[in-house]
Order: C-alpha cells, then sequence, then structure tokens
C-alpha cells in the first residue's frame, strides 16, 4: 500500500469535505428507502417536514467530517479502516436527505461548511485523544443523533411516508454505528464533553431548520 503524504492527505481530505458539502457530489451505494412510496402534503407541511430533512442532512455532513477527523488522526490501523467504513455506510445518508429535499423543492443548509470544520476538528481532537475515546465519541454522537431522528419521526405529518421510511433506516444504520463503536472498545466519554456535543448538536438543530 502506497505510503501517503502529508500533501497527500491534505488533498484527500479537501476532496473528502467537496463530497460532504458539494450538491449531487455523493451517490447512495443502496437504494432509497422511501422508493416505490409515495407522499402528498400541503405547503406547509412541505415546509416543516423539509426544515427537518435538512437538520438531518447537516447532521450526516457532521458525521462525514467527524469519521474524517477521527480517521486522519486514529492510531490503530483497524480504527482507521472503522471510521473510513462507517463515512462510506453515512454517505447513504447524504444522499436520501438531499434527494427528500430536492423533491420538497428546498435546499440543503447554506451553514454546513461551517459545521463540517467543527465536526472535523473535534473528530481529529478525539482521535488524538486515544481510539478508545474515539470510539466512544463516535458511540455518543451516534446516540444523540438517534435522539434527533426519534423525535423528528414524531414531528412528521402522518401522511409523510417517504421521510419516515428514510428516517427509520437512518436510525437502525446509527444504532448499529453506535454498537460497533462500543463492542469495539469505545469508553463513555465526561459529562462535560457529551454537554458540550449536545449544545453544539442543539445549535446546529435550531439554525439548520431555517438556513
Amino acid at each position: 500500500m502506497r505510503h501517503l503524504t502529508g500533501l497527500d492527505q491534505l488533498i484527500h481530505s479537501f476532496d473528502q469535505a467537496l463530497r460532504s458539502l458539494v450538491p449531487d457530489a455523493t451517490t447512495a451505494q443502496r437504494a432509497n428507502p422511501a422508493a416505490q412510496t409515495d407522499s402528498q402534503l400541503c405547503v406547509s407541511d412541505a415546509r416543516h417536514v423539509a426544515g427537518l430533512m435538512r437538520v438531518n442532512h447537516s447532521g450526516e455532513v457532521c458525521a462525514q467530517a467527524l469519521y474524517h477527523g477521527q480517521a486522519l488522526t486514529a492510531k490503530l490501523p483497524q480504527v482507521r479502516l472503522e471510521m473510513q467504513q462507517a463515512a462510506l455506510e453515512e454517505q447513504d445518508h447524504l444522499a436520501w436527505c438531499e434527494d427528500r429535499l430536492k423533491e420538497l423543492e428546498s435546499h440543503t443548509s447554506l451553514l454546513n461548511p461551517v459545521w463540517y470544520g467543527l465536526s472535523y476538528g473535534m473528530g481529529a481532537l478525539a482521535g488524538i485523544a486515544g481510539d478508545t475515546y474515539s470510539l466512544g465519541f463516535v458511540a455518543e454522537t451516534e446516540r444523540q443523533v438517534s435522539q434527533h431522528l426519534q423525535q423528528h419521526l414524531q414531528q412528521l405529518p402522518e401522511q409523510d411516508v417517504r421521510s419516515r421510511k428514510i428516517l427509520e433506516q437512518m436510525n437502525v444504520d446509527e444504532l448499529q454505528h453506535r454498537d460497533t463503536a462500543l463492542h469495539a472498545g469505545g469508553v463513555e466519554l465526561p459529562a462535560p464533553v457529551r454537554m458540550t456535543m449536545a449544545a453544539i448538536s442543539k445549535l446546529m438543530t435550531k439554525t439548520s431548520y431555517y438556513i
């Protein structure tokens, strides 16, 4: 395997960021769970659902950045590979959310570059702290994402089967990633770290719904 120089890693990181942030740059490897379903929404419901899906898309942008940052600084090759594989699986979520936003004639959050940068830095720091903390960071991130998804599932209009199918599959995947990280040796993060993550997540949720 070719050894990556510092310049190689910089180019690779830039490519990963572009794939996470540029519309239509990510293609899902799995079929969209909403295929073969239909949802007719009134204008107000469509606007609300678009806000929710925009938040979920931003959450997946953050997840991509976290995994990319952790993969960069992970100490064990196996952990690095697990971070890279998780990021690949999460790309499906990015594509599905983006597809749904297009159907709703809406857009992704304009603040995504900010969320990506913050999350990338947090992921890199988690990797530097050690692989057990890095895996614990993944587990806590996925736990919080799952909480948001479950809340959004409750807020969806009953007739919006398409969005519901997408969020349900995303939730299954997030919980699987959480369990994988814990089984691989992830440790529970200190309370101040968990609270900080929750505060940043709340800020992202409040702003991405509108912007």
